[in-house]
């Protein structure tokens, strides 16, 4: 047998987050201090576009940038193959070229998108990540995941695929609903339980969402360097950088099912995350009273603990076994040990298996 070995050096990744209330009126410069290329691709979905679409264009053009405008529909539901391929038609169309930008300006569908679109176009473009959303900000706009959904679950095609640039601006969040703005609580309030007991204690004292913004550079640069910690320990997912998947096994089940319609995705890990630890604690693998406690902050930013139908468990579960995070045939779940303190749990379907009960056990 003739073997040759392919060697190759490995450059490393690094990018700024840079966080700022306004930092939106900077956009045009902040692309161009990394680039030489006039020609911009702006990935963005009709809601974003309505509120901040003009916005970016207009920096971008007064900083000299040719812009295309690739406006989507919004929801989770556009994640897939088919609005890929209308992507990249679009792209073609725009002439944007290896050495040109794309940037991202929406919450995660659209940063998953266009990063999964700026990895996969002309095998790698530069692209901005320009969040929009408080669960983009804090979350998925950092570290590199990028994807699409299939039928049989979530995110299960993609990419590492870092951004050049993360572009914060929490003035952003004032027009996200209620619902959206709990929505990306549920991730911060993640942070907390995995990693940072003081900060989720921290949560637990800030009732409204008013006094959530009061304090949101704090939070959101607190998530994202608990994160950058853990990708740069981890880039691909295969140990620590699994914490971060509190809640999501079971969450991302739960979205599957309802087919990303009336279950989003925030309030879906909200429910893995007190449905887990229930189970976990009632099994003597989770400090006594975290449930409680955990429960009661969801509570207070108006995020849900349990399903309204128990019963749904039966279905919901074998999507459960198409979960990403599953390494050599054995599901890796997320507990807490107790508040701020996560560990990574070997086991199998049979951990769920009080759920198909309508329920845990007693």
């Amino acid at each position: 047998m003739n073997e040759i070995r392919v060697t190759l050096p490995q450059p490393s990744v690094s990018y700024p987050i840079k966080i700022q209330k306004g930092l939106l009126e900077h956009v045009g410069k902040e692309v161009s201090e990394m680039t030489t290329s006039r020609r911009v691709a702006v990935i963005t979905d009709k809601n974003v576009d309505l509120h901040y679409g003009d916005q970016v264009k207009r920096k971008l053009t007064d900083e000299g940038f040719v812009v295309s405008m690739i406006v989507l529909e919004p929801g989770e539901q556009t994640k897939t193959f088919s609005v890929m391929s209308t992507v990249y038609s679009q792209l073609i169309e725009a002439g944007l070229t290896r050495s040109d930008v794309i940037v991202a300006l929406g919450g995660g569908v659209v940063g998953d998108i266009a990063g999964f679109a700026a990895a996969s176009y002309l095998r790698g473009v530069s692209f901005v990540q320009i969040p929009t959303s408080l669960l983009a900000q804090v979350d998925s706009s950092v570290g590199g995941k990028v994807g699409v959904d299939l039928p049989e679950g979530k995110n299960l095609v993609g990419a590492f695929y870092h951004p050049d640039k993360v572009l914060i601006d929490p003035l952003v969040l004032d027009t996200l609903t209620d619902h959206y703005f709990a929505d990306g609580m549920a991730e911060v309030i993640k942070y907390g339980c995995i990693q940072d007991s003081s900060f989720f204690m921290k949560l637990a004292e800030l009732k409204t969402r008013q006094a959530v913004m009061t304090e949101i550079e704090s939070i959101v640069s607190r998530c994202c360097e608990i994160k950058r910690k853990l990708v740069q320990q981890d880039e691909k997912d295969k140990g620590m950088r699994m914490l971060l998947n509190f809640g999501h096994t079971l969450g991302h089940a739960i979205e599957a099912f309802y087919h990303y319609e009336s279950i989003t995705h925030g309030h879906a890990v909200a429910i893995g995350m007190a449905t887990l630890t229930e189970i976990s604690e009632r099994q003597g693998l989770t400090e006594a009273g975290t449930t409680k406690e955990l429960r009661r902050v969801l509570k207070t930013h108006q995020l849900p603990a349990e399903l309204a139908d128990l019963t749904d468990y039966d279905a919901i579960l074998p999507y459960v076994k198409n979960d990403k995070k599953q390494l050599k045939n054995k599901l890796h779940v997320v507990l807490l040990e107790k508040m701020g303190n996560a560990v990574i749990h070997q086991t199998d379907g049979d951990f769920f298996e009080s759920l198909t009960l309508g329920g845990q056990k007693p």
